[in-house]
């Protein structure tokens, strides 16, 4: 039976226009964006034949953030804690993303000591990111215990970036030419023995729902994307390697030292909301590798760029003791390092796919122009092709194979 035409007056008219397409025997509802319904302030625009999904409009923006013209008004500094906000699932990763970028610009390349650091943060941000989504991804499936298991193990990586750093969730670790300060004495130790306690986590998470046959019921088949729509929709990160495409910018254009450690890329083979799983666990066994390799093979020397002093602020006991370490401490407080003039575009394999910074600068502490390529905004560009065809308890599992944040997509 068609809809019958009812008069809702001029804004009524409005709203109807703009939904005519979805006008017929099918009816229209809408999912989010109340959070934590869609992962986030996302809202899908849903047509419906019955209970199956024929049409899906995902609509962005409710944070409108600007976070690219932000950072046109600051030092390069000072845009780091805006980065924690992007992905905050694992914040410390676009710290060293955004400032790898601007070093790039710089010309400037950090020790090998620095670098190593990096690593273990970005790691830990990678297992952190993880645990979320492969947790929440559980509740999606209607899994409650998985979350348990992988918020508790979480804290633990909480302390040690509080230990690092002093906070847990927004770090702001990361400054253009190395780091605010280098790692607490036993601080490795730590990060070992976190490691040691949550492997056993990983491996019963796994055991609790890869081989649950309601799980499989609800994920294996579902949500296919091959690996040609994967790549022509711009997926990256798991999503893309869960596709069949076995990208990965830590093996394929190495940074950070990334050449020097050994870890396999996992991929999948069906693309579907299963094999996305199965990247995700097996992506966190293969960090926790990581991470060892870097704790093993931490090199001595500097955490900074001991040749960049119109870019890294000095020590705190030479600006006490020292006028000219206290004059290029004030100018770099007051007006930003100093960048040469130039463009870089930068990217790196975020926890939830390619981030990439393309900075412009004219010279002076402050960026011309920041472009940010969110991974998450790339990936929910699938959703109109992916969500038509299944039903509706079957939406909450397809976003959460996607394991996006609207922080980053709404930049």
């Amino acid at each position: 039976m068609a809809i019958k035409e009812v008069n809702f007056g001029d804004i009524g008219a409005r709203a109807a226009a703009a939904d005519e397409e979805f006008h017929g025997d099918k009816m229209m509802i809408n999912i989010g964006p109340s959070h934590p319904a869609t992962h986030g302030v996302l809202r899908l625009k849903v047509e419906l034949d019955g209970e199956v999904v024929t049409k899906c409009d995902p609509v962005i923006g409710y944070l409108h953030r600007g976070d690219e013209k932000i950072a046109e008004n600051m030092t390069y500094n000072q845009f780091i804690p805006y980065t924690d906000r992007l992905d905050y699932i694992g914040p410390i990763h676009n710290n060293v993303t955004f400032a790898l970028a601007v070093e790039k610009v710089a010309g400037l390349e950090v020790p090998p000591r620095c670098q190593a650091i990096r690593v273990i943060c970005c790691e830990l941000a990678r297992l952190q990111s993880h645990l979320v989504g492969v947790g929440v991804y559980g509740m999606d499936c209607g899994a409650l215990t998985v979350f348990m298991y992988t918020f508790t193990i979480r804290e633990k990586l909480y302390n040690l970036f509080e230990e690092l750093c002093g906070a847990r969730f927004t770090t702001s670790y990361t400054r253009i030419g190395g780091l605010a300060r280098d790692i607490p004495e036993g601080w490795l130790g730590n990060v070992l023995k976190v490691m040691n306690d949550l492997e056993p986590v990983i491996e019963e998470t796994d055991k609790l729902l890869t081989r649950n046959r309601i799980f499989w019921d609800r994920t294996v088949g579902v949500g296919v994307v091959t690996k040609e729509e994967a790549i022509s929709y711009g997926l990256t990160g798991p999503n893309l390697r869960g596709s069949g495409v076995a990208v990965d910018l830590r093996k394929d254009v190495p940074y950070l030292g990334y050449e020097n450690y050994d870890f396999d890329v996992p991929i999948g083979t069906s693309g579907d909301c299963y094999d996305r799983w199965l990247v995700r666990i097996e992506e966190m066994r293969q960090s926790i590798r990581i991470i060892r390799q870097a704790v093993d093979q931490m090199p001595d020397g500097p955490w900074y760029a001991e040749d960049a002093k119109r870019i890294f602020k000095p020590m705190k006991d030479k600006v006490l003791t020292s006028m000219e370490e206290l004059i290029q401490n004030f100018m770099l407080v007051t007006e930003g390092p100093q960048i040469p003039a130039g463009e870089a575009y930068f990217e790196a394999e975020n926890p939830k796919g390619i981030l990439g910074f393309y900075v412009v600068s004219k010279g002076g502490g402050v960026p011309y122009r920041l472009k940010i390529r969110s991974p998450s905004f790339c990936n929910l560009s699938i959703l109109p092709k992916m969500v038509p065809g299944h039903i509706v308890p079957d939406i909450p599992v397809l976003l959460g194979s996607l394991d996006f944040v609207l922080g980053e997509c709404d930049r």
